[in-house]
C-alpha cells in the first residue's frame, strides 16, 4: 500500500516562500517519477513540477519556472517543492504524485496521489 503524505502548506504573503514535502512509504520509486500538481477552485488540476527519480531530471510548468525548485532525498524517499516569490495566483491545493513509470512525469497519469495541502498566498 503506497502512501504519500504532503506537508508544508500554509498562508504566506506575496513574495514569500514555502517548502512542501512529500514522503512516500510502502514502496520506492527509484525507477519512476514523482511530481507536484495543483488545483485552484473552479479549475482543473495542473502540472507544477516533476522529477525522474533515477536520473534526477526535473521539469517545470512555465508559470513556475525560475521560482519553484523540485528536489529529492533518496534516503528518505521524499520529494520537496521549494516555492519562492509566491504570487496570489499560486493559491491552490497542492498534490504530490508518484509512479513507477518515469514517462508520466508531466502528465496526470500517476498511479498514486497524496491528500493535498493548501497553499494560500495573500496580496
Amino acid at each position: 500500500q503506497v502512501q504519500l503524505v504532503e506537508s508544508g502548506g500554509g498562508l504566506v504573503q506575496a513574495g514569500g516562500s514555502l517548502r512542501l514535502s512529500c514522503a512516500a512509504s510502502g514502496r520506492t520509486f527509484s525507477t519512476g517519477a514523482m511530481g507536484w500538481f495543483r488545483q485552484a477552485p473552479g479549475k482543473e488540476r495542473e502540472f507544477v513540477a516533476g522529477i525522474k527519480w533515477s536520473a534526477g531530471s526535473t521539469y517545470y510548468a512555465d508559470s513556475v519556472k525560475g521560482r519553484f525548485t523540485i528536489s529529492r532525498d533518496n534516503a528518505e524517499n521524499t520529494v520537496y517543492l521549494q516555492m519562492n516569490s509566491l504570487k496570489p495566483e499560486d493559491t491552490a491545493v497542492y498534490y504530490c504524485a508518484a509512479d513507477q513509470r518515469s514517462w508520466v512525469v508531466r502528465t496526470t497519469g500517476y498511479a498514486h496521489w497524496g491528500q493535498g495541502t493548501q497553499v494560500t498566498v495573500s496580496s
